[in-house]
This record gives C-alpha cells, structure tokens and sequence, in this order.
C-alpha cells in the first residue's frame, strides 16, 4: 500500500509541474503531463487490483 500511496504522491507532483510548465510556455509540458498521468494509471491500475483481492481472496488473479 505504501508504494500505492507513494506513486500517487509522485504522480501528482509531475503532473502539477507539467500543468504548470504549460501554463508558462516552457519546454517538455507534455511530457511532463503524459509521464505524471501514466504514474497516475499506474497506481490507480495496482489500487483496483488490491482492493478486488482483498474483497475477492478467490477471484480471478489468485488461481
């Protein structure tokens, strides 16, 4: 959970620094954007998957 909440807290920061180098004109805004958005995904992604095992202890992704 505390790599979860970690990749959230890291997505943010990237993202709001993208957002704000758009807002300035400044160089790599998209990439920053796209790269905290996909750490966004990601955690999102992992956070859906522990929440449905920890209801689910027989579900589909523990065969």
């Amino acid at each position: 959970m505390k790599s979860i909440r970690s990749l959230f807290i890291i997505g943010i920061l990237i993202a709001s620094s993208g957002v704000f180098f758009k807002i300035m004109h400044w160089p790599y805004a998209s990439l920053l954007l796209i790269l905290g958005m996909l750490c966004l995904a990601i955690a999102g992604i992992k956070l859906i998957i522990k929440i449905y095992n920890d209801q689910n202890p027989n579900g589909l992704f523990k065969k």
